[in-house]
């Protein structure tokens, strides 16, 4: 199905997270509430630990393609729209390491602090441009008869030299977004909620999936 194809509804009414990721899911929430209270319809939002379980795709090395095959999955397997993320860390002096492969870097069986950590570790020595980054978030919206729509978001900022703060997941205390003096894991949930790559994202996918053809609101 192409997009041209996806049903004509103005959102959907119930939503399933295709992840498992506590600390996503917990801001994937967040999110769409703000998302909701903007003008859209109502939203019951269900995450995957309230269905009998379900293997999603292995993810590879393109953030889209991921995104799409998790919310596909999900979409097929439970009859419901589906929306899944895939995001990463890209580190300028790393190559843009570690990428789409930041939830398992170093392996698995790391905490996030531990990954954090030695996500430092292979920074050592890198300074000024070569600490430059961007958390980068590809978000997908699946319909259970194939319908599919997607957008990304970016958050550029730097590494610090080290962790501070406790707020956020993932690598939220070693990145200090640009225009902001303290990391990720410092701002108020509020405000990280409107700069952060996945809130860009999701706020570019819930308006364009509102906005396509035959969709009851009109220009």
């Amino acid at each position: 199905m192409t997009d041209a194809e996806v049903p004509a509804v103005d959102g959907p009414e119930e939503l399933v997270l295709a992840s498992s990721n506590a600390g996503k899911l917990a801001e994937l929430r967040v999110i769409l509430e703000s998302l909701a209270g903007a003008g859209a319809q109502s939203l019951r939002v269900r995450s995957l630990a309230e269905f009998p379980p379900v293997e999603l795709p292995e993810e590879g090395d393109d953030y889209l393609a991921n995104a799409i095959a998790k919310a596909r999955a999900a979409a097929t397997t439970f009859g419901l729209t589906a929306l899944a993320d895939d995001s990463g860390l890209e580190v300028a002096g790393l190559d843009r390491a570690p990428g789409p492969h930041s939830a398992r870097f170093g392996g698995p069986g790391l905490s996030d602090r531990e990954r954090a950590d030695l996500l430092l570790v292979r920074m050592t020595g890198l300074r000024g441009d070569a600490r430059r980054a961007s958390f980068v978030c590809n978000a997908a919206l699946a319909w259970p008869d194939g319908g599919i729509r997607s957008a990304r978001g970016e958050c550029r900022g730097v590494i610090l030299e080290k962790p501070s703060g406790s707020g956020g997941f993932g690598y939220d205390p070693v990145f200090q977004p640009d225009g902001y003096g303290v990391s990720m894991a410092e701002l108020p949930a509020e405000l990280k909620n409107r700069i952060s790559h996945r809130a860009r994202a999701l706020r570019a996918l819930w308006w364009a999936a509102r906005r396509r053809p035959g969709s009851a609101r009109r220009a």
